[in-house]
């Protein structure tokens, strides 16, 4: 029995601890949460682990909502174009509803957004996340979310 309460202990332990380090840990992309904060990364390459930040540290980007395309699986992968308006379409009222801001007029902030590259697409991956980001690429440290 007292084997059992070692494990149960540990097992406690270790998911406190992780729930704890969450905001510091690198993670996948498609993992990101509302709310989040995290290094923006180079967007010139496929973009698979991200490292996540509490909002009070220095940080590129805040999740400001995570999405679903609306394709049915086995749908072709859109155009780039077409896909990408898609999303911002979603975005912007988003960006505006979280932060209460403007991003097409905003001098200082604008969003970003992940998407599925064909390979994900044709695996069923119909995700996407928008997130805020200042217009100068510097990172930040708080909340742009409205309060």
């Amino acid at each position: 029995m007292r084997n059992i309460a070692i494990r149960v202990g540990l097992f406690l332990v270790v998911g406190a601890g992780a729930l704890i380090a969450r905001p510091f840990l690198t993670g996948n992309v498609g993992e990101l949460k509302v709310g989040e904060c995290f290094d923006t990364p180079d967007l010139s390459q496929t973009i698979e682990d991200i490292q996540h930040h509490p909002c009070s540290e220095s940080h590129g980007g805040e999740v400001i909502l995570v999405g679903k395309h609306a394709a049915a699986k086995g749908a072709p992968y859109p155009k780039d174009a077409v896909l990408t308006s898609e999303i911002e379409a979603t975005c912007t009222p988003a960006f505006k509803k979280y932060t209460g801001l403007n991003a097409s007029t905003d001098p200082n902030w604008s969003f970003g957004y992940f998407y599925p590259i064909a390979k994900g697409w044709a695996d069923g991956d119909r995700g996407f996340i928008c997130y805020a980001t200042r217009v100068d690429d510097k990172p930040t440290t708080g909340s742009i979310k409205k309060s």
